[in-house]
Protein backbone atom coordinates (compact mmCIF):
# COMPACT_ATOMS: atom_id res chain seq x y z
CA UNK A 1 0.00 0.00 0.00
CA UNK A 2 1.26 3.45 -0.92
CA UNK A 3 0.80 6.06 1.82
CA UNK A 4 0.39 9.72 0.89
CA UNK A 5 0.76 11.83 4.06
CA UNK A 6 -0.32 15.28 2.84
CA UNK A 7 0.76 17.00 6.07
CA UNK A 8 4.42 16.42 5.21
CA UNK A 9 4.28 19.63 3.21
CA UNK A 10 2.99 22.88 4.71
CA UNK A 11 -0.26 24.15 3.19
CA UNK A 12 -3.61 25.68 4.19
CA UNK A 13 -4.56 22.13 5.19
CA UNK A 14 -2.70 22.79 8.47
CA UNK A 15 -5.29 25.42 9.41
CA UNK A 16 -8.22 23.07 8.99
CA UNK A 17 -6.43 20.27 10.88
CA UNK A 18 -5.60 22.62 13.76
CA UNK A 19 -9.22 23.76 14.05
CA UNK A 20 -10.73 20.25 14.15
CA UNK A 21 -8.26 19.33 16.90
CA UNK A 22 -8.59 22.53 18.96
CA UNK A 23 -10.97 22.08 21.93
CA UNK A 24 -11.77 25.80 21.84
CA UNK A 25 -12.99 25.60 18.24
CA UNK A 26 -14.14 22.04 17.54
CA UNK A 27 -17.31 22.25 19.64
CA UNK A 28 -18.80 24.48 16.94
CA UNK A 29 -20.33 21.49 15.12
CA UNK A 30 -21.13 23.41 11.94
CA UNK A 31 -17.53 24.63 11.66
CA UNK A 32 -16.23 21.14 12.48
CA UNK A 33 -18.31 19.61 9.68
CA UNK A 34 -17.22 22.28 7.21
CA UNK A 35 -13.55 21.77 8.08
CA UNK A 36 -13.86 18.03 7.55
CA UNK A 37 -15.52 18.78 4.22
CA UNK A 38 -12.71 21.13 3.20
CA UNK A 39 -10.11 18.53 4.16
CA UNK A 40 -12.00 16.06 1.97
CA UNK A 41 -11.74 18.50 -0.92
CA UNK A 42 -7.97 18.83 -0.47
CA UNK A 43 -7.44 15.07 -0.21
CA UNK A 44 -9.67 14.54 -3.24
CA UNK A 45 -7.65 17.05 -5.24
CA UNK A 46 -4.38 15.36 -4.31
CA UNK A 47 -5.82 11.95 -5.15
CA UNK A 48 -7.08 13.20 -8.52
CA UNK A 49 -3.48 13.60 -9.69
CA UNK A 50 -3.13 9.79 -9.70
CA UNK A 51 -6.21 9.07 -11.85
CA UNK A 52 -6.27 8.20 -15.55
CA UNK A 53 -6.75 10.99 -18.10
CA UNK A 54 -7.56 11.14 -21.80
CA UNK A 55 -7.28 14.06 -24.19
CA UNK A 56 -10.57 15.76 -25.09
CA UNK A 57 -11.60 18.70 -27.23
CA UNK A 58 -14.26 21.11 -26.03
CA UNK A 59 -15.95 23.94 -27.84
CA UNK A 60 -15.85 27.41 -26.31
CA UNK A 61 -17.83 30.45 -27.53
CA UNK A 62 -14.71 31.53 -29.46
CA UNK A 63 -13.16 28.29 -30.64
CA UNK A 64 -11.91 24.88 -29.54
CA UNK A 65 -9.72 23.87 -26.60
CA UNK A 66 -7.82 20.64 -25.96
CA UNK A 67 -7.79 19.42 -22.37
CA UNK A 68 -7.11 16.18 -20.47
CA UNK A 69 -10.07 14.85 -18.49
CA UNK A 70 -10.31 12.00 -16.00
CA UNK A 71 -11.97 8.89 -17.38
CA UNK A 72 -12.26 6.90 -14.11
CA UNK A 73 -15.60 5.38 -13.13
CA UNK A 74 -15.61 6.36 -9.46
CA UNK A 75 -17.63 4.90 -6.61
CA UNK A 76 -17.38 6.90 -3.40
CA UNK A 77 -18.16 4.88 -0.25
CA UNK A 78 -18.30 6.46 3.21
CA UNK A 79 -18.70 4.93 6.63
CA UNK A 80 -21.68 6.34 8.52
CA UNK A 81 -22.08 8.56 10.40
CA UNK A 82 -18.78 10.37 10.85
CA UNK A 83 -17.94 9.93 7.17
CA UNK A 84 -20.77 12.12 5.87
CA UNK A 85 -18.92 15.51 5.91
CA UNK A 86 -15.84 13.87 4.39
CA UNK A 87 -18.05 12.28 1.74
CA UNK A 88 -19.54 15.68 0.90
CA UNK A 89 -16.10 17.20 0.45
CA UNK A 90 -15.01 14.44 -1.92
CA UNK A 91 -18.30 14.62 -3.80
CA UNK A 92 -17.75 18.35 -4.36
CA UNK A 93 -14.79 17.38 -6.56
CA UNK A 94 -15.99 14.04 -7.96
CA UNK A 95 -19.53 15.18 -8.62
CA UNK A 96 -20.32 12.45 -11.19
CA UNK A 97 -19.27 9.63 -8.85
CA UNK A 98 -21.64 6.87 -7.86
CA UNK A 99 -22.20 6.63 -4.12
CA UNK A 100 -22.21 3.88 -1.51
CA UNK A 101 -22.88 4.08 2.22
CA UNK A 102 -22.19 1.62 5.00
CA UNK A 103 -22.70 1.64 8.76
CA UNK A 104 -19.77 0.28 10.75
CA UNK A 105 -19.59 0.92 14.48
CA UNK A 106 -17.80 -0.31 17.55
CA UNK A 107 -19.87 -2.72 19.64
CA UNK A 108 -18.64 -3.23 23.21
CA UNK A 109 -19.89 -6.60 24.47
CA UNK A 110 -18.68 -6.70 28.04
CA UNK A 111 -15.32 -4.96 28.37
CA UNK A 112 -15.46 -1.22 27.50
CA UNK A 113 -11.86 -1.46 26.32
CA UNK A 114 -12.57 -4.22 23.75
CA UNK A 115 -14.97 -4.16 20.83
CA UNK A 116 -15.99 -5.68 17.54
CA UNK A 117 -17.00 -3.87 14.34
CA UNK A 118 -20.67 -4.33 13.44
CA UNK A 119 -21.96 -3.65 9.91
CA UNK A 120 -25.76 -3.26 9.76
CA UNK A 121 -26.56 -1.16 6.69
CA UNK A 122 -25.05 -1.21 3.22
CA UNK A 123 -26.13 0.41 -0.05
CA UNK A 124 -23.70 0.04 -2.95
CA UNK A 125 -23.68 0.06 -6.77
CA UNK A 126 -21.70 -2.37 -8.90
CA UNK A 127 -17.97 -2.06 -8.16
CA UNK A 128 -16.62 -4.25 -10.95
CA UNK A 129 -13.59 -2.66 -12.63
CA UNK A 130 -14.31 0.75 -11.09
CA UNK A 131 -12.27 3.13 -8.94
CA UNK A 132 -13.36 2.70 -5.31
CA UNK A 133 -12.78 5.56 -2.88
CA UNK A 134 -13.32 4.36 0.69
CA UNK A 135 -13.61 7.28 3.12
CA UNK A 136 -13.47 7.24 6.92
CA UNK A 137 -12.27 10.35 8.77
CA UNK A 138 -10.57 8.55 11.66
CA UNK A 139 -8.29 5.60 10.94
CA UNK A 140 -7.74 4.39 14.50
CA UNK A 141 -7.41 0.60 14.79
CA UNK A 142 -8.11 0.16 11.08
CA UNK A 143 -10.75 -2.49 11.80
CA UNK A 144 -13.64 -0.43 10.41
CA UNK A 145 -11.85 0.16 7.11
CA UNK A 146 -11.05 -3.53 6.70
CA UNK A 147 -14.54 -4.68 7.74
CA UNK A 148 -16.09 -2.26 5.27
CA UNK A 149 -13.94 -3.46 2.40
CA UNK A 150 -14.82 -7.09 3.20
CA UNK A 151 -18.53 -6.20 3.19
CA UNK A 152 -18.17 -4.59 -0.26
CA UNK A 153 -16.58 -7.62 -1.93
CA UNK A 154 -19.88 -9.19 -3.11
CA UNK A 155 -20.50 -6.06 -5.23
CA UNK A 156 -17.54 -6.71 -7.52
CA UNK A 157 -13.79 -6.27 -7.77
CA UNK A 158 -12.64 -2.66 -8.18
CA UNK A 159 -9.91 -1.80 -10.67
CA UNK A 160 -8.22 0.33 -8.02
CA UNK A 161 -8.81 1.28 -4.39
CA UNK A 162 -8.09 4.60 -2.69
CA UNK A 163 -8.51 5.03 1.08
CA UNK A 164 -9.20 8.54 2.39
CA UNK A 165 -8.77 9.54 6.05
CA UNK A 166 -8.34 12.77 7.94
CA UNK A 167 -6.29 11.51 10.92
CA UNK A 168 -4.80 8.08 11.45
CA UNK A 169 -2.75 6.27 14.07
CA UNK A 170 0.35 4.44 12.92
CA UNK A 171 -0.98 1.21 14.46
CA UNK A 172 -4.17 1.43 12.40
CA UNK A 173 -2.26 2.26 9.24
CA UNK A 174 -0.05 -0.79 9.76
CA UNK A 175 -3.17 -2.96 10.26
CA UNK A 176 -4.81 -1.66 7.09
CA UNK A 177 -1.58 -2.06 5.13
CA UNK A 178 -1.50 -5.75 6.04
CA UNK A 179 -5.03 -6.27 4.64
CA UNK A 180 -4.86 -4.36 1.35
CA UNK A 181 -2.68 -5.13 -1.64
CA UNK A 182 0.29 -3.13 -2.85
CA UNK A 183 -1.80 -1.30 -5.46
CA UNK A 184 -3.96 0.38 -2.80
CA UNK A 185 -3.35 4.07 -1.99
CA UNK A 186 -3.99 5.77 1.35
CA UNK A 187 -4.46 9.55 1.26
CA UNK A 188 -4.32 11.03 4.74
CA UNK A 189 -4.11 14.53 6.21
CA UNK A 190 -2.22 13.69 9.43
CA UNK A 191 -0.64 10.67 11.13
CA UNK A 192 -0.45 10.42 14.93
CA UNK A 193 1.79 8.10 16.92
CA UNK A 194 -0.49 5.89 18.97
CA UNK A 195 -3.86 4.74 20.35
CA UNK A 196 -5.03 4.86 23.94
CA UNK A 197 -6.37 1.79 25.78
CA UNK A 198 -9.87 2.42 24.34
CA UNK A 199 -8.67 2.50 20.75
CA UNK A 200 -8.83 6.29 20.25
CA UNK A 201 -6.11 8.19 18.42
CA UNK A 202 -3.68 10.22 20.56
CA UNK A 203 -3.57 13.23 20.29
CA UNK A 204 -6.33 12.84 17.68
CA UNK A 205 -9.40 14.99 18.17
CA UNK A 206 -11.96 12.91 20.07
CA UNK A 207 -15.04 11.30 18.51
CA UNK A 208 -15.54 12.73 15.02
CA UNK A 209 -19.13 11.53 14.78
CA UNK A 210 -20.11 13.15 18.07
CA UNK A 211 -18.36 16.40 17.16
CA UNK A 212 -20.12 16.53 13.81
CA UNK A 213 -23.62 15.39 14.79
CA UNK A 214 -23.94 15.28 18.59
CA UNK A 215 -23.43 12.60 21.19
CA UNK A 216 -25.09 9.22 20.72
CA UNK A 217 -26.38 6.62 23.15
CA UNK A 218 -23.97 3.70 23.51
CA UNK A 219 -25.23 0.24 22.57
Amino acid sequence: MTIHNISKENSILNTFISEIRNVNIQNDSMRFRRNIERIGEILGYEMSKSLNYTSSTIKTPLGKCDISLSNNDIVLCSILRAGVPLHNGLLNYFDTAENAFISAYRHHKHDPESFEIIVEYLACPNLENKTLILADPMLATGQSMVATFEALKPFGTPKEVHLISVIGAQEGIDFVKSHFDNKTHLWIAAIDDKLNDKGYIIPGLGDAGDLAFGKKLQQ
